[in-house]
């Protein structure tokens, strides 16, 4: 976590025990307009859940998201913009995912948000050394909004 982000998550528990299952990201393409994008989508309600690569995780060594995981959210510049709690992690094939998750995504339609995913995950498994699967395990997550950092 940036020190803006610690900063942020320190100044928004004050006087209050701090849970220790916290994070710091940006969501979509890290440093591009996508990340505030999605950061917005998330600020007005419109975004609710969001999907990654279990196998991502699996390269990387990082622990699966938890119920009751924290996570401040990052604007492209790694300004912090919000915060918002997991409420709900359940691992599935990504030709098994919902129209209802995907709309709770904040995306258009289930076409929409399948086609952008599998761009994206078509190039993150690239960098693994793997090739995209329609039935590459996701990790699906449901988070509440817990605070919008003031401007």
């Amino acid at each position: 976590m940036n020190e803006k982000a610690q900063q942020y998550w320190n100044e928004f528990w004050v006087g209050r025990e701090q849970p220790a299952n916290v994070t710091a990201e940006q969501f979509g393409m890290p440093g591009t307009e996508m990340a505030n994008e999605l950061a917005q989508l998330i600020i007005k309600g419109a975004k609710t859940a969001t999907c990654s690569n279990y196998d991502g995780y699996k390269q990387e060594g990082e622990p699966i998201p938890e119920v009751g995981m924290y996570t401040v959210i990052l604007n492209s510049k790694d300004d912090p913009v919000a915060i918002i709690k997991t409420t709900d992690v359940q691992i599935i094939p990504m030709n098994e995912v919902t129209p209802e998750f995907a709309a709770a995504e904040g995306d258009l339609s289930y076409e929409y948000w399948y086609n952008c995913h599998k761009r994206y995950f078509t190039i993150e498994m690239a960098e693994y050394g793997k090739e995209f699967s329609e039935d590459m395990l996701l990790i699906c997550e449901r988070f509440e909004l817990v605070d919008v950092k003031e401007k």
